[in-house]
């Protein structure tokens, strides 16, 4: 490992890429961050429905074994479609391999037991409820989740509509306003933070900043 890890962000869709380099920058100066983008992965996902099918999972293990060729330190994934292909691809390489959500998920566990989380990408949530029904079982908590998809809200962010994408979310967010915490499922969706604690007043958990900070605590316990 040279002095700056380099981290690979693997990125299945183009508005995901801003918010979590943002967190690099602002959370992680010292790690090289190294974009890794399929677009064609995150539009045959939303073709299939809920299943996740072995094809697009060879392929989405095929660009992270990239990454391992790049010399990655650590792989942290975007894009929260891909539970399952993100689950081999971690059991296969040696270095940290995080799911988009892991970080949010073990926060919003400890906040309460009572958990909305809003989605934009309709075929990513069967698997985020998934995951995040596995952590609560591990964590040994009966914490409830609620799933409220904000429709319209990501095709207004690929076609640019920021101020559109933001207004759908936070009016999304409005059914969720008696949870103990809310979660923006997607990196893509952080960008509405601000108008969701705006419109709510309980705490508003996103996936970027967790999910670098855990991924620098991993990196860094790796190396010692």
């Amino acid at each position: 490992m040279t002095d700056a890890p380099r981290i690979f962000l693997f990125h299945a869709t183009p508005v995901a890429m801003d918010p979590v380099c943002a967190a690099m920058k602002s959370l992680w100066q010292q790690a090289e961050a190294v974009n890794l983008l399929d677009e064609s992965l995150s539009l045959d996902r939303a073709r299939e429905g809920a299943e996740l099918s072995e094809p697009l999972t060879r392929r989405f293990i095929t660009l992270g074994r990239q990454a391992i060729e790049g010399s990655a330190d650590g792989i942290l994934i975007t894009c929260s479609a891909f539970g399952p292909a993100i689950k081999r691809l971690s059991a296969e390489v040696a270095v940290p391999v995080l799911m988009p959500n892991e970080a949010m998920f073990r926060e919003a566990l400890s906040l309460g037991q009572n958990i909305g989380m809003i989605a934009t990408f309709e075929p990513a949530i069967a698997t985020m409820e998934d995951e995040f029904r596995d952590f609560s079982a591990q964590a040994g908590s009966k914490t409830r989740l609620t799933t409220v998809l904000a429709r319209g809200a990501i095709e207004s962010l690929r076609r640019g509509d920021v101020a559109d994408h933001n207004r759908r979310v936070a009016e999304a967010a409005e059914s969720l306003a008696s949870c103990d915490a809310i979660m923006l499922a997607h990196f893509s969706t952080s960008r509405a933070t601000e108008a969701v604690r705006a419109a709510v007043k309980t705490s508003v958990l996103t996936a970027p900043e967790s999910a670098v900070a855990r991924m620098k605590q991993l990196v860094e316990a790796k190396e010692t």
